[in-house]
């Protein structure tokens, strides 16, 4: 894990977690090894608070979601560089929000990956854009065993039987989509606004309403040279603009240039920024920029000069784990029969993440399984009752 150094602009400072030593061997090592951001008085205050998540387990963790990060170090006795030199840099990479509003159960799980696993730390890319590389492999998948993808095709209303269980999806062609399961993937802002009026106040649904998706902002720069001051690696920028980026010309296969780089860079928190225009956006990027390379970059493009620019802006992304919001993820199987949700949302142990989401669609998959003689049974009821009644005259 590799932060940028804000009081020493241009250098960075390492966490090596080494391969030869097991979790949580490796990530106590990496802690002790580093000492540019972290005094031996503050490592051992931050120990310290963290020992009753050491000795208290899941149950602790799960008890610490009423409290924001701030609230909990705090409460903890951990001194405030804690925070300023570690914990607004994971907050913003895990959440796109600060520490004064995540909650700690976040962090702590995120800290659990890293002493429990021994790759829990370890950081990969995409070998090119997620569209090709990530979402055809799938549709090939499905259409190589006979299934069907429909692109363009927004469902426009979820339609119920009498009893409450879903009839069909309407699309807003106007075609209609009936099956044996139902699965709604969608973000969980998108699918808030899907649910039926029949089903707004079973609890199961209702909890969703504290559910909301965070802003996010990713920009992508294309610079007329290589920059040389970065790595093959995710970096923290520790800017107050900037959460994580890197330079895709060296860490992606498909954006590969020995000539020149390509910086792919995540903007948060970014409530204040999403209704800004993609010029004041580059331009604060730029300013934030010039501190991390600052013999190569100049707000000015006096150094080295944007040949393109491309500003992505999702007002609602992932959802704000903020504190209280734990008990409000759902399971996937729904209690509505033959309904299921997937989604970063639903409960799964990588929170808010592409992981995560990925996690979900497994569990949302096994219940499916699970349920296999349920649904069977369902839709062999469903082809009777449709089924022409012979009448004697």
């Amino acid at each position: 894990m590799i932060f940028a150094m804000p009081n020493k602009p241009g250098e960075y400072s390492r966490f090596d977690f080494p391969e030869t030593l097991p979790a949580p061997l490796n990530g106590v090592w990496a802690i002790l090894k580093n000492n540019e951001m972290l005094t031996w008085p503050e490592k051992v205050k931050f120990a310290i608070g963290l020992l009753p998540a050491m000795l208290g387990g899941q149950a602790y963790v799960e008890a610490q979601d009423g409290l924001t990060v701030s609230e909990w170090m705090e409460k903890q006795g951990v001194p405030d560089r804690v925070n300023d030199e570690v914990f607004i840099a994971m907050s913003k990479a895990l959440n796109f929000i600060n520490p004064d509003e995540l909650s700690m159960q976040c962090i702590l799980i995120a800290l659990n990956r890293f002493l429990q696993e021994k790759h829990g730390s370890k950081m990969a890319f995409l070998d090119g854009n997620p569209p090709e590389r990530l979402c055809m492999p799938i549709v090939n998948h499905i259409q190589s065993l006979g299934g069907e993808v429909r692109l363009n095709s927004r469902i426009q209303k979820i339609e119920l039987n009498p009893d409450g269980t879903v009839k069909h999806f309407a699309l807003t062609d106007g075609t209609q989509i009936t099956g044996d399961a139902y699965v709604c993937a969608a973000p969980v802002d998108i699918f808030k606004l899907l649910v039926p009026q029949e089903w707004r106040e079973i609890s199961y649904f209702k909890r969703l309403d504290k559910l909301v998706g965070v802003p996010v902002i990713n920009v992508h720069i294309w610079f007329d040279r290589k920059l040389k001051n970065t790595y093959d690696h995710l970096l923290f920028s520790r800017s107050s603009l900037l959460s994580v980026y890197a330079d895709m010309s060296l860490a992606c296969k498909e954006y590969y240039d020995p000539n020149r780089s390509m910086l792919e860079l995540v903007f948060a928190p970014a409530e204040e920024w999403i209704g800004r225009s993609d010029t004041e956006i580059i331009e604060a990027t730029m300013l934030e920029l010039a501190k991390l390379f600052p013999d190569e970059i100049a707000a000015d493009q006096s150094k080295a000069k944007i040949l393109k620019y491309h500003v992505v802006k999702t007002p609602r992304s992932v959802y704000k784990t903020v504190p209280n919001c734990e008990p409000c993820r759902p399971l996937q199987r729904s209690p509505i029969e033959g309904f299921y949700l997937a989604g970063d949302y639903t409960k799964q142990k990588y929170l808010a993440s592409m992981e995560g989401a990925v996690l979900s669609g497994k569990f949302c998959a096994q219940s499916i399984v699970q349920d296999s003689k349920m649904l069977s049974r369902r839709s062999q009821e469903s082809l009777q009752s449709e089924a022409p009644v012979a009448s004697q005259l």
